[in-house]
């Protein structure tokens, strides 16, 4: 039934955060993983100047190291479903790693259902992760850091979803999130009811609300990263009805419309910021 590897896929879809880079004080630091399951390691300063910085919707399981040497902490935060306050500290530093859409962890003791839209203590849900919460908190060299988990991790691996699920998700990848429930139905032969019932078992989200996400992020990258993107191309290629429900979906969930982003993106000089490793 699954053609390619679901981590195959997870590597051409880009996870993007935007307004956590424009809330840094300097560079945005970025690490692509060898491993699949982990989309990528980041780090960065959170800019005091910035009021608000804003969590949008990417189907991530992050956990998030604030790097405090007065009070360090460590969150897992499930993927939003709209922009929500990330709620980051002015001048504190952070340590992110970020899991592949539709990925979680398997040693993180809570459901897929426990995870949307919440933020929850590290250690309350993952007590063998304390050893690496020590010594993330007390390491400042972002290689350092990104190698204490790697270490850690290569004895762990992702929670298996069922192949209904892991099919459908692939599928949605390979559309970029333009896909129905009815094209997956008849493309595995189950009825629209089970799809639903499985995925959500799995994912703790419906297969629309995680093709809404997974086309809002392809929207994002192409605005962060294309020259001569036009919003009807975008709109077409995503599959909408017509450029005006592009405009309000991206606004539901990026928190401002298009034109205003790619203001910001440009002003902001986006890519500038961002420092690969």
């Amino acid at each position: 039934m699954l053609k390619d590897s679901v981590y195959d896929r997870v590597s051409e879809i880009h996870s993007e955060q935007p307004w956590f880079v424009l809330g840094a004080a300097r560079d945005f630091l970025l690490y692509h993983s060898d491993i699949p399951e982990i989309s990528h390691f980041y780090s960065f300063e959170a800019d005091p100047y910035t009021e608000q910085v804003l969590a949008i919707p990417d189907g991530c399981v992050d956990i998030l190291f604030d790097c405090d040497e007065c009070r360090p902490t460590a969150k897992v935060c499930g993927t939003t479903l709209e922009a929500t306050n990330a709620e980051f500290i002015h001048n504190h530093r952070y340590f992110g790693v970020r899991f592949a859409p539709g990925l979680t962890p398997d040693f993180l003791q809570a459901s897929a259902n426990e995870l949307i839209e919440h933020q929850l203590n590290l250690l309350d849900v993952a007590p063998i992760a304390s050893i690496i919460f020590e010594q993330i908190i007390r390491c400042s060299v972002f290689a350092d850091q990104v190698a204490i988990f790697e270490k850690f991790y290569a004895n762990q691996c992702a929670r298996k979803s069922s192949k209904l699920t892991l099919f459908a998700v692939n599928e949605i990848f390979v559309h970029k999130g333009n896909i129905q429930i009815q094209d997956l139905a008849e493309s595995t032969g189950c009825s629209t009811r089970t799809i639903q019932r499985q995925f959500l078992a799995d994912m703790g989200m419906s297969p629309k609300a995680f093709s809404r996400i997974i086309r809002c992020q392809s929207a994002v990258y192409d605005l962060n990263h294309s020259k001569n993107v036009t919003f009807a191309d975008l709109a077409f290629d995503l599959g909408f009805s017509d450029q005006s429900h592009f405009l309000r979906e991206f606004k539901k969930l990026v928190s401002v419309t298009p034109l205003d982003y790619l203001h910001r993106v440009k002003q902001e000089a986006y890519v500038a910021r961002l420092r690969y490793f």
